[in-house]
């Protein structure tokens, strides 16, 4: 896991949306994929979360028009929203801290 941080890192510092929805995606995966995954990402946080703090409130306010971008789920806030409601249950007791 630790190898994986400096590439998840990087796709994300790249502020490209697509590329961001995509890495944030895959490290959804990752997390879900194993037991110990979640709580192993845990010392990494501090690399990770200030990216998705800039993209959290980034949804888009359509009115009473339908979004179809949810389908495809490249909507950043609540992709984000959802990425750290994942890591919170995964990552064990000290995902608070």
């Amino acid at each position: 896991v630790p190898q994986l941080i400096m590439p998840i890192r990087a796709a994300l510092n790249t502020r490209n949306k697509v590329v961001m929805s995509t890495m944030i995606k895959i490290l959804q995966a990752l997390v879900m994929s194993g037991d110990m995954i979640g709580e192993a990402l845990v010392p990494y946080y501090r690399q990770l979360l200030p990216v998705f703090n800039m993209y959290k409130n980034d949804n888009e306010n359509l009115g009473d028009q339908i979004d179809y971008g949810q389908r495809k789920r490249m909507s950043m806030g609540g992709l984000i929203a959802e990425t750290l409601e994942i890591l919170e249950r995964t990552g064990g007791e000290d995902a608070f801290i």
